[in-house]
């Protein structure tokens, strides 16, 4: 019998192309969405389970798998009320994972960001380092970490800002090497591949930055669904 993967965030950009790629990856028999609405991906393979994340452990039954990939996130234009972004992008993640030590999930995969530190005086910052922390602390045995720099995806709502970035991003990219090409721009499918391949094969580091994430993408065409 295959696989069985859970994803958190599926209606979003990189959550979205998770799904997609875990369905043409034969090593998966089944893909269980969880989410507040439908990410509109018609598969046999794709189970949904619409709920209210604040209130997860409510759907520990169903809760169960082989691994957890966690691709919640929200933005500060989108969410401007820091304790309804708090319980988001730290809330959520951290009840999965606690969720998934209690039901024995021994995989569990998180996007952060690049910058995350708990001691950070910035409020986003501080969150998704805190968010960090409290995840690892739930001691999932195979937890990793993501701190993707700026994503580079379609998506559904037009982020000006981000597309601005994108094009700056475009032209230094090639100029971020060594310890700066961490700050790279990386593309959403690339980190969704790099999640399958960290979830598929042993790696030593718990953080993984979007450099890491890269390579590890690339990785994943070596193991074709």
């Amino acid at each position: 019998m295959g696989k069985i993967a859970i994803i958190l965030g599926a209606t979003g950009a990189t959550g979205n192309l998770l799904v997609k790629t875990l369905i043409s990856d034969s090593r998966y028999d089944k893909i269980k969405l969880f989410s507040r609405s439908s990410a509109g991906i018609s598969s046999i393979k794709v189970e949904e389970y619409l709920t209210d994340l604040f209130e997860l452990e409510k759907c520990s039954e169903d809760f169960t798998g082989d691994e957890v990939f966690c691709c919640i996130g929200t933005t500060k234009s989108k969410t401007p009320d820091e304790e309804t972004y708090r319980k988001i992008d730290y809330g959520i993640p951290v009840a999965a994972a606690k969720l998934a030590r209690k039901n024995n999930i021994n995989t569990f995969i998180v996007m952060s960001a690049l910058g995350a530190d708990v001691n950070s005086s910035i409020f986003y910052n501080r969150t998704k380092g805190e968010m960090q922390r409290d995840v690892a602390a739930a001691a999932v045995p195979k937890t990793y970490i993501l701190q993707p720099s700026l994503i580079l995806a379609e998506r559904d709502e037009t982020r000006v800002m981000e597309k601005v970035a994108a094009g700056f991003m475009w032209l230094i990219n090639p100029l971020l090497i060594g310890g700066a090409a961490k700050f790279k721009s990386i593309k959403a499918k690339t980190i969704a591949k790099a999640m399958i391949w960290l979830a598929n094969n042993k790696y030593d580091e718990v953080i993984v930055t979007s450099d890491k994430l890269q390579k590890l993408g690339s990785k994943y065409l070596r193991f074709p669904g």
